[in-house]
């Protein structure tokens, strides 16, 4: 075999490692830990007899999959005794993202909160079926459930997220000057303003693991944000500097102390002229490698 079976498969590995990265993080909701079980499923894979392997994308889906739903049972626990609200960690993506609206929807801050409302196996049914388009069958032995249990996963996780998620598809350029009429306003004090960019029903979630001041429960309602958003903005904001940035997909503002160390990340939610959802990362741990572009696919 060629040079160590390709140095122990490790071109084919990398060639789906974006793949198996976007299914653990889904899966996840923590690029640190989606990166710890690539790389577990990798040390598997080195060990495996590739001439036994049909279908490499599938069988390292199944490995990541497995790895991934055995971490979020331990992981769930200490998200339940997390300091503050909890957020899923930000992944910076290219520009390009958004063009894959499924995936990029899939990512987004507002999706993943909703699924960490399911049980860890309804999510791993829900993506692997509404993102990857995998067959139920294929499912099932993924997950180690019968074809008849899928089914009555998918469709009970399906139900759940429709009733937590309405599906809308972005305009970058709306969303880009719905953003800069924001973040004027928000800097320069002025209600009016932003009463007419947030939604009625706006949701500002902050979170700092118990490490930094934030909001300590999110606060609803475009009246209730804006003043909130003023007051932060006299207070703490001050002398930020501010950049766009794309993150999950989605606009998102990088606030940077004076001396240039990234302080918040802002994830943005908007729907046409609206602001739906603010969603800002301050925990130090989640920001360490925040700035990494990730490259995404499914």
């Amino acid at each position: 075999m060629g040079i160590r079976a390709a140095v122990n498969g490790v071109e084919e590995f990398d060639g789906l490692r974006p793949l198996l990265f976007t299914v653990a993080y889904q899966l996840l909701g923590s690029a640190a830990d989606a990166e710890d079980v690539v790389q577990d499923s990798y040390l598997r894979w080195r060990e495996t007899d590739r001439a036994r392997v049909e279908n490499p994308r599938a069988y390292l889906t199944t490995i990541v999959t497995r790895q991934a739903l055995n971490h979020l049972r331990t992981v769930r626990r200490r998200r339940e005794e997390y300091v503050g609200s909890w957020l899923p960690e930000p992944i910076r993506t290219d520009d390009d993202a958004g063009r894959d609206v499924l995936l990029a929807e899939s990512v987004s801050m507002a999706m993943l909160l909703v699924l960490e409302t399911l049980g860890p196996t309804e999510r791993a049914v829900f993506v692997l079926s509404e993102v990857f388009g995998h067959s139920l069958v294929e499912i099932a032995a993924m997950v180690g459930k019968s074809d008849a249990t899928v089914r009555q996963i998918a469709h009970r996780a399906r139900a759940h997220v429709r009733e937590r998620r309405k599906r809308f598809e972005p305009d970058a350029e709306t969303s880009r000057a719905v953003i800069e009429r924001f973040l004027i306003a928000t800097q320069t004090g002025d209600m009016q303003t932003l009463m007419d960019v947030l939604a009625p029903d706006v949701v500002q979630i902050s979170d700092g693991g118990g490490k930094v001041t934030v909001a300590g429960k999110p606060v609803a309602g475009a009246e209730r944000v804006a003043s909130y958003l003023v007051r932060l903005a006299r207070n703490g904001v001050a002398g930020m500097l501010v950049e766009f940035g794309t993150f999950n997909a989605r606009p998102a503002v990088l606030l940077r102390t004076a001396e240039g160390l990234l302080d918040t990340v802002q994830l943005i939610e908007t729907s046409g002229d609206r602001i739906t959802g603010l969603y800002a990362i301050r925990n130090p741990d989640k920001l360490q490698t925040a700035e990494q572009i990730r490259v995404l696919d499914r």
